[in-house]
């Protein structure tokens, strides 16, 4: 009954018409004509739908912005997750490898990287939360006589306009569209991330065994080939997909749920702090859940690449057996530091850089 209230109140209040979905939004009715149906339709999504290079554009900045602010911290998690020495501190660790300077150390690889990857996140998203709109979401124009664009046939329009899509719907394609979103970027960020963990944990008090990000890919594909690159895939891929998941369900769940305490004003500087809370909080849920693997990652990411082998599992156990399961998440602390900080920006800035682009 409200939202029959709500959108009769906006047929009245502003004369146009407004299709309560996530893929349609209102356009003006015609003061002189009526557009069919079908124009109708095509109208509003060629004015909505957002472009697959607009999608890479802002994903790329925004994952840019996220590895500057993120890296240091980055660095201090590794050394802490690859300490053989289980009872050095932040600073010993940070000591034992050259000091403040090495913390920027390793930065190139994912900085480098990031455009690529974090558009790959986000057009990889929307494109297919686009798809699974267009299988599972009822058509906004089934049913709705053309007549009801009119002021006569406002309980007819009402009657006909399917549905907003529920929160448990939202929900589920936010969770689907993330997995998929993390499935296709852990092809990018496994090799990235290999890379990123040798240097990050090279001593300063031996000799320097890769120059750099290039020089590091370089011998590690002659020596070891494609599959010595993608060390860490099974791992990599078991973090990222369920991760990204939950990512984009929480994020947009918790968005909503701040804006709905502001929902009556309009206020761009509440919807981006709303942008950046979410964010944080999205992503520090993310990693307190999928920690202990991505200490079983950076383990086997960074153990010499000659010799055996070693499954997740046996990583995951021999650390437990040696360290206790607590060892299992040393480092989290500086992670969610790192964690909130990182993901606060990365949703403000794909959201502007969006908008941006858009008003062009």
């Amino acid at each position: 009954d409200n939202d029959n209230n709500e959108r009769a109140s906006g047929l009245n209040n502003n004369n146009n018409f407004t299709k309560d979905t996530s893929v349609y939004s209102s356009t003006p009715s015609s003061t002189t004509a009526i557009m069919s149906q079908e124009e109708t339709a095509t109208s509003i999504q060629q004015e909505d739908e957002i472009t697959f290079l607009e999608d890479f554009i802002a994903g790329g900045l925004a994952g840019s912005a996220s590895v500057i602010v993120g890296h240091p911290f980055d660095t201090v998690k590794v050394l802490l997750q690859t300490s053989s020495d289980g009872s050095k501190g932040i600073l010993q660790s940070i000591g034992g490898v050259g000091g403040v300077s090495s913390l920027f150390r390793g930065m190139v690889a994912p900085l480098s990287m990031a455009t690529v990857i974090n558009a790959i996140i986000f057009s990889s998203y929307a494109s297919s939360a686009r798809v699974y709109d267009e299988l599972f979401l009822p058509s906004c124009t089934s049913n709705v006589d053309a007549d009801a664009i009119s002021m006569n046939e406002k309980e007819e329009y009402i009657q006909n306009t399917p549905p907003a899509p529920s929160s448990y719907y939202q929900m589920n394609k936010n969770f689907v569209c993330g997995c998929f979103a993390g499935a296709i970027q852990t092809l990018v960020i496994c090799p990235t991330e290999h890379v990123k963990c040798r240097l990050q944990t090279q001593s300063s008090s031996t000799v320097t065994q890769y120059k750099g990000p290039l020089d590091a890919v370089k011998k590690i594909t002659s020596q070891h080939g494609i599959r010595g690159l993608y060390r860490g895939f099974g791992c990599t891929s078991l973090r990222e997909i369920p991760a990204f998941g939950v990512y984009f369900a929480a994020y947009d769940y918790i968005k909503d749920y701040i804006n709905d305490f502001n929902k009556d004003e309009d206020d761009t500087q509440h919807a981006w702090m709303a942008s950046a809370i979410a964010g944080g909080i999205s992503g520090s849920i993310t990693w307190g859940m999928i920690y202990p693997v991505d200490m079983i990652k950076s383990r086997i990411q960074t153990d010499p690449l000659t010799g055996k082998q070693y499954s997740m599992m046996e990583v995951g156990m021999y650390l437990q057996n040696k360290y206790g399961w607590r060892y299992l998440y040393r480092g989290l602390g500086v992670t969610l530091v790192r964690a909130f900080p990182v993901n606060g920006i990365i949703f403000p800035v794909y959201e502007f850089a969006l908008l941006q682009l858009r008003s062009y």
